[in-house]
């Protein structure tokens, strides 16, 4: 395993990582769920992802029994959760203000049965209330120590812009890392969110690097019974012969270099050098090793051109894939 670290700070993570966004709490039986922390952990994965939001707080509980085991050293770990999205029907709890995210993070601390978690991310931008507030709000947890670090996800260009100009402004610690949608499909952050990013010495931490499963080519030859696919609205507008075609003829450069579908895909996130991480999902312990084998992967500029070709797909705003995910301005 290889590791980088998140922007300009001195963290350092996994390159591929792992996520328990639809799975673990929910999908996922919790045992299998722990046993692919523990492959995680045991293949070099030192970076584990999750928030208030996923299976309504129970994948944090489930990440929370499983840091509590004797064997897992959390001190070695980098965990992180996120805040924004409502969890009740109180009108206080959704968004960015002070008030949510102090109720927040204690729920998240509670459920993980931590004194702190690593990285605390603002899960979506927040129109309602001000930036200074949330800025404000997050160096607090820092200095409180609930928190080492903070970002953003799912944040537009200027919306980073405005965020690390209030924290300069106030003198607040800065946000380290975005965690954007990013895989071969939806490349649009390589237009302005990468580039405003790297200028503010913020890292990239990428969810759906696979879209979903479609870049593993399971769903070549069709939709399997029990799959995601049967069910998920984010795979609609994926799930469709141009995008499998496109998957079937990676397949065939992934097997002229002896690997799989899914570690190209995920090799060629990692060909650029803002991506800190790109976080996989993980339904059984061998998914888990067949992602970490991608850090070993280099692909070279011949590789990348062929792949190009196959693509035919610059980057382009707004992202084809979940459109909307950048425009929710919700009120209460």
């Amino acid at each position: 395993m290889k590791y980088r670290k998140v922007g300009k700070s001195g963290l350092k993570i996994s390159e591929i990582s792992l996520g328990s966004w639809l799975t673990y709490g929910g999908t996922v039986d919790n045992q299998v769920a722990k046993d692919c922390m523990t492959t995680a952990v045991d293949n070099g994965i030192n970076f584990i992802d999750c928030a208030e939001i996923y299976a309504g707080g129970k994948a944090e509980m489930v990440l929370g029994e499983w840091l509590s085991e004797e064997t897992v050293d959390r001190k070695n770990l980098v965990i992180s959760s996120k805040v924004f999205w409502p969890t009740s029907e109180d009108i206080n709890d959704w968004g960015n203000s002070r008030k949510n995210i102090s109720n927040a993070i204690e729920g998240t601390l509670e459920r993980l049965q931590l004194d702190y978690i690593d990285i605390y991310y603002l899960h979506r931008y927040d129109y309602t209330t001000p930036v200074k507030e949330t800025v404000d709000m997050m160096d607090d947890l820092i200095i409180a120590g609930d928190i080492h670090y903070w970002g953003t996800s799912v944040w537009t260009a200027a919306q980073l812009e405005r965020a690390n100009a209030v924290a300069k402004e106030i003198g607040a610690h800065k946000p380290i890392v975005e965690q954007p949608l990013y895989n071969m499909f939806s490349r649009h952050i390589e237009l302005e969110i990468m580039p405003v990013g790297k200028t503010h010495g913020m890292g990239f931490t990428v969810w759906s690097p696979l879209a979903q499963g479609i870049l593993t080519g399971k769903y070549n030859d069709g939709i399997p019974e029990g799959s995601r696919g049967e069910s998920s609205k984010l795979m609609e507008s994926m799930l469709n012969e141009e995008h499998l075609s496109k998957v079937r003829k990676l397949g065939e450069i992934a097997s002229s270099l002896d690997i799989t579908t899914s570690q190209l895909a995920l090799a060629w996130i990692l060909r650029r050098s803002e991506i800190s991480a790109a976080i996989v999902g993980a339904t059984k312990p061998e998914h888990v090793i067949e992602s970490v084998g991608a850090s070993d992967v280099t692909l070279t500029s011949d590789i990348l051109e062929q792949i190009e070709v196959v693509l035919d797909n610059k980057p382009q705003w707004p992202p084809t894939y979940a459109p909307n995910i950048y425009y929710e301005d919700r009120m209460r």
